[in-house]
């Protein structure tokens, strides 16, 4: 088989790609993602149909938010109507055909490993700094993702006892500091108004010096959320994925913020931008049946 399908399951959209065996795009499709369960489900499946169009009875790999636990159910999804669903039982059933499914952040991961930013190292850790904060781990080419499938989720360690409440259930969570909505929040609680995390990067470096403290803030938060994987992990490579992945000081002053807090006096560990953007995920999954 020379094709696979992959498939991006995200907040906003889905996306699916054709790639070839020598991970070429032959062709790409996006949908607006639906806001119920079984609508979600119908749109996954009418994607791969019109993929298989051009690729017949190609392989089918899923990305999607959240982890499946032992009966198949899917959990600690922010897309909330998935979880406790059999998400990947009910597409299999939609299309007749079995499908691999993990992590979207390990999907990005996998494809920043194998011919991205990250390709040719050893482990690598890929994050998702977007709607919300994921994280993948790829060792040799290889996802690991635990027997639970929580590998390499730090975006719900937690950061502050004290911070924001989080959808899981907790307070003060990495993700409701580090995601783009909870940048965007922390800027309000400081009393500044409704803007996007690109309208605050950009007054930052204008000299506003409330936007200036949140983008200092964030710096921090990242520095000591990402130290802690570090220091457990001790990866090759950092790939950051994401919306928020495209915020520069996160490359130039970064890696100092994080190095005050990792475990090692001389920590060379590189922090980089994904080299597929948007694509990183969607690739990731085409490659799921080689891994």
């Amino acid at each position: 088989m020379t094709e696979r399908i992959g498939i991006d399951l995200g907040g906003t959209k889905i996306e699916g790609v054709v790639m070839s065996h020598g991970r070429e795009i032959l062709r790409r499709e996006r949908v607006a993602t639906p806001n119920g369960y079984d609508d979600i489900v119908r749109a996954v499946a009418e994607l791969v149909a019109s993929l298989w169009r051009t690729a017949p009875d190609a392989s089918i790999g899923i990305g999607a938010p959240g982890a499946s636990n032992a009966l198949g159910l899917l959990y600690n999804s922010n897309t909330v109507c998935l979880n406790g669903r059999p998400l990947r039982a009910d597409i299999e059933a939609a299309l007749g055909r079995p499908v691999r499914m993990v992590n979207d952040a390990n999907c990005l991961a996998l494809s920043e490993a194998i011919d991205g930013a990250a390709a040719g190292a050893e482990a690598v850790f890929g994050v998702i700094l977007g709607t919300g904060v994921g994280g993948g781990i790829v060792v040799r080419g290889q996802v690991l993702s635990g027997p639970h499938g929580i590998a390499g989720e730090w975006g719900h360690n937690p950061l502050e006892a004290e911070g924001p409440e989080c959808y899981c259930g907790r307070r003060g969570c990495v993700e409701t500091f580090l995601s783009g909505p909870g940048f965007a929040a922390d800027y309000r609680r400081a009393g500044g108004a409704a803007i996007t995390p690109a309208a605050i990067v950009a007054a930052a470096r204008a000299g506003d010096a409330l936007a200036q403290a949140c983008l200092a803030r964030y710096l921090d938060r990242f520095g000591r959320a990402l130290a802690v994987v570090i220091n457990i992990l001790d990866p090759d490579v950092i790939v950051l994925g994401g919306g928020m992945s495209n915020v520069n000081e996160l490359y130039t002053e970064g890696p100092e913020r994080v190095r005050r807090h990792v475990f090692h006096p001389d920590w060379r560990g590189r922090i980089v931008k994904n080299r597929w953007g948007d694509s990183s995920g969607v690739r990731g999954a085409a490659w799921l049946w080689d891994e």
